[in-house]
């Protein structure tokens, strides 16, 4: 005869995905904190030998400089950088989008007067003659350097405010740590942006600036999901002295980790589609631009809110007297297992778990037997 606790032929163990969204996980998250931090640690660090040696590819939006633009079939960016070098434009910055689009900017922020017109109206014409194409049909556009130094002054002050406007709101609203945290995710984000931007040499450009802010709004959005879960579970789980803070972080983390999933792909998948529609296909520049800034920080700042934000709002936490009491007094208890985020909801509303037995049996804690009837 078979065990009455053996599973049924047709019972099936639930794959990853389906436990994330079942709320049967019990991902201890906190565990890896130190790998989290040296993965982020790597790639900042790398980041910022880049930025120091290398600089950032600022387009001349902010250094100044002056741009064409053309439709030309079959050419390639070595055969426009030679034409355009040939013209007196040194050094030039040259991309093709959409297989048509020419796109070519030239620092000639040293030249003025009837020179500078001289060069802009050489490299129109070698571009009109190469894409085979009329003057006229050659955009050009010309910004100055003064110009360019007030939209990077006007950008780093976006960034100040939203700082402090961030501080206040995460203060106001939770707790002063919970700040700390906060914004040492975004600024993780922030520096893991700038230094893939300086590693690949991607163009930065205002439309990047409005992405970064962007991106910095939407990763504080996924940590302040996961903040006010560990919120309520601070106010219930944690006050009956079942689970240490670090116990509590994991299981507000496993509990949103399907809602932050969700969260990402939904912001990802339309940015993939803007950069391969809109920018490869149609050549826009503009939507290259600001899709890939988007793409790189919705990356990070999804890594972040998860990896970065709540392993050290752990570590801040586990500091304080009180928590360091708890901890040693559930060490003095011994062995205990840790509550999935179903088995915690199920509990929270008085329920004790039937749907399946093997979680019930896995999390079961001080709390849960005071739900065992029969």
């Amino acid at each position: 005869m078979r065990s009455g606790t053996e599973n049924s032929p047709a019972e099936k163990t639930p794959n990853g995905f389906t436990r994330i969204y079942r709320g049967l996980t019990t991902i201890d998250f906190i565990s890896r904190t130190k790998v989290y931090f040296a993965i982020s640690a790597v790639v900042i660090l790398a980041g910022l030998g880049s930025v120091g040696l290398r600089g950032l590819n600022l387009g001349i939006d902010f250094k100044g400089g002056t741009a064409w633009e053309v439709i030309a079939n079959n050419t390639t960016t070595s055969e426009i950088t030679q034409v355009v070098e040939a013209a007196g434009a040194s050094q030039p910055t040259v991309f093709i989008l959409g297989g048509s689009t020419v796109h070519v900017e030239a620092d000639l922020n040293a030249l003025s007067g009837a020179a500078l017109t001289q060069v802009e109206n050489a490299v129109a014409d070698a571009l009109a003659k190469i894409a085979d194409k009329s003057f006229d049909q050659v955009s050009v556009s010309t910004v100055g350097p003064t110009w360019g130094g007030a939209v990077t002054n006007r950008a780093l002050i976006a960034l100040l405010v939203f700082f402090v406007a961030v501080i206040i709101y995460i203060s106001g609203r939770f707790e002063p740590k919970m700040a700390i945290a906060a914004i040492a995710a975004m600024v993780h984000d922030l520096l893991i942006t700038a230094g893939i931007y300086s590693i690949f040499g991607f163009q930065v450009t205002p439309d990047t600036v409005i992405a970064l802010l962007t991106i910095l709004g939407y990763s504080l959005y996924d940590t302040v999901v996961v903040f006010d879960r560990v919120r309520d579970n601070s106010k219930g789980i944690l006050n009956n002295g079942s689970m240490t803070y670090s116990e509590m972080i994991n299981l507000s983390m496993n509990q949103t980790l399907a809602r932050s999933i969700n969260t990402s792909l939904v912001a990802i998948l339309p940015v993939l589609s803007v950069l391969f529609v809109g920018a490869e296909l149609l050549g826009a520049t503009t939507l290259r631009e600001y899709g890939l800034a988007l793409f790189v920080g919705l990356l990070s700042g999804a890594y972040s809110s998860l990896f970065i934000a709540s392993p050290l709002l752990a570590l801040l936490k586990e500091r304080e007297p009180r928590m360091i009491d708890l901890r040693n007094r559930l060490a003095a208890k011994g062995a205990r297992t840790v509550l999935s985020a179903r088995t915690a909801a199920e509990l929270a509303g008085g329920r004790a778990s039937s749907a399946d037995g093997s979680a019930s049996k896995a999390t079961i804690t001080a709390k849960a037997r005071k739900q065992k009837r029969r």
